[in-house]
């Protein structure tokens, strides 16, 4: 189902959108969403910028919406007693797994530097480098019409940050450059990738612990 006119996304619709992407994805047995999982993923307190507090109302008229425009819905073809909703992202636009992914934390978490991207995305797509983060923003950013945006560099930082446009232009004071924050702001940005690199490593370490256990093993049973 094409998209019908313009899409420009309430709040509500980007969070809904961002959610069934999100949760295809991450818990695909639990996949299509229930109203009330729906609700509980868009109001989620990890994961999102800004937390909201969405009611059953609130989600039904978001996915309403969303139906309009062709990109989310009732679950096509299930047998369930209590209605599941899906998305339709990938019929509408044709994404690779990398925009999905960069699309997806975008709608969730708003304006983020490739950094942040690259970290964020890691349940849905794993980017190896920077470089594939840019190339993906890149893609969004050459559709017709484009799907996001970069916004002007924060003083002293040094990576500028991208926006999803599924609701409009971002405003620079809506992504949140201000004078006055921009220390914060980038001490903030620091910390959220250090994070991530350091989730990223102890990830790798558990593998290869669990390797050598599995190498150990074996030359006690031999």
């Amino acid at each position: 189902m094409p998209p019908t006119g313009t899409i420009l996304l309430t709040a509500a619709q980007a969070r809904v959108l961002g959610a069934l992407v999100e949760k295809e994805a991450t818990t695909p047995d639990y996949y299509p969403l229930s109203l009330n999982a729906l609700v509980n993923a868009c109001n989620q307190r990890s994961n999102r910028e800004p937390v909201m507090d969405l009611d059953e109302e609130d989600v039904r008229q978001a996915l309403h919406g969303l139906q309009d425009h062709g990109l989310a819905g009732p679950a096509r073809g299930s047998d369930s007693r209590v209605t599941k909703y899906e998305h339709w992202l990938g019929e509408v636009f044709n994404f690779t797994r990398a925009e999905t992914a960069l699309l997806c934390v975008l709608l969730l978490r708003g304006p983020q530097t490739p950094g942040e991207l690259r970290g964020r995305t890691e349940r849905i797509h794993r980017f190896d480098e920077i470089g594939d983060v840019l190339a993906g923003l890149q893609r969004l950013m050459e559709r017709e019409p484009p799907l996001a945006a970069v916004l002007p560099r924060q003083p002293g930082t040094k990576e500028s940050r991208y926006a999803h446009l599924l609701s409009g232009a971002v405003e620079a004071a809506a992504a949140g450059v201000s004078e006055s924050a921009d220390a914060g702001d980038t001490a903030a940005a620091g910390q959220d990738e250090r994070i991530a690199q350091l989730e990223s490593a102890v990830s790798d370490l558990r593998q290869e612990v669990a390797a050598l256990r599995q190498k150990i093993d074996g030359l006690l049973g031999n």
